[in-house]
């Protein structure tokens, strides 16, 4: 079986449709299909829900997508540095349904492992809590969270091979793993595609199980926040 396709909008030929919730890997600009994002731009596909810790900045990540308004609802932890996400959510033109970080991950995981939910402490108490059903072990109230099952993940890894083993580098992690095991097809974009055997199987991070549709490409990797230090002076 060929995973591996020439572009991105080749890889996903036949996957988009409209009103499909998509699993999105990345925190910020860091780790994000940006090939796939601009192939969904490009491909008109509408009343998409994302699944993604936040929608980039304004003109990049899932940020695009919400210029065009092809996105009716974030499922996200927080809003992070985009105004127009912001903007929108305020007026009342885009749902948002916030996760803690931890409990969007394990959502994603959970729905990677084909369980259907979880009970975590996190939110109990808050917003996060309210329509949750709600259990007490020991005492403590658990509020459940159901799994992520995505119609499409979409992911950002460093290497592969041509069966799909993924490694991802350093803190390009993050997202990718969960979001790639929760959806009926994963979609994943690589800087190099390495023959296959070449990976130390103790390093792979997502094994190709996972994995139905591989693309190579250059990427930008912007910095969204660029922090530097005075020079020190003589």
């Amino acid at each position: 079986m060929n995973k591996i396709y020439p572009n991105a909008s080749a890889a996903l030929d036949g996957v988009l449709h409209d009103g499909m919730l998509i699993a999105a890997g990345g925190f910020g600009l860091c780790g994000i299909p940006e090939l796939l994002l601009a192939a969904i731009r490009d491909a008109g596909t509408k009343d998409l829900t994302f699944a993604s810790n936040n929608a980039g900045v304004d003109d990049f990540g899932i940020g695009i997508l919400l210029q065009t308004r092809q996105v009716r609802k974030m499922i996200s932890s927080y809003v992070g540095e985009n105004a127009e996400f912001m903007r929108q959510y305020l007026a009342g033109e885009l749902e948002l349904e916030f996760n803690p970080q931890g409990t969007l991950a394990e959502r994603m995981r959970a729905g990677g492992c084909g369980i259907p939910g979880f009970y975590t402490k996190t939110g109990v108490g808050t917003v996060i809590a309210e329509g949750k059903d709600v259990k007490t072990w020991d005492g403590q109230d658990y509020i459940l969270e159901q799994g992520i099952f995505a119609d499409l993940s979409i992911i950002k890894a460093w290497k592969a091979d041509d069966t799909g083993n993924l490694i991802f580098r350093k803190t390009a992690r993050n997202f990718n793993p969960p979001a790639g095991m929760c959806g009926k097809i994963c979609v994943v974009e690589v800087e190099e595609i390495v023959p296959r055997g070449t990976l130390d199987p103790d390093s792979i991070h997502l094994p190709g199980i996972y994995v139905h549709r591989i693309v190579q490409g250059d990427h930008e990797k912007r910095i969204e926040q660029r922090t530097v230090r005075q020079k020190e002076t003589a």
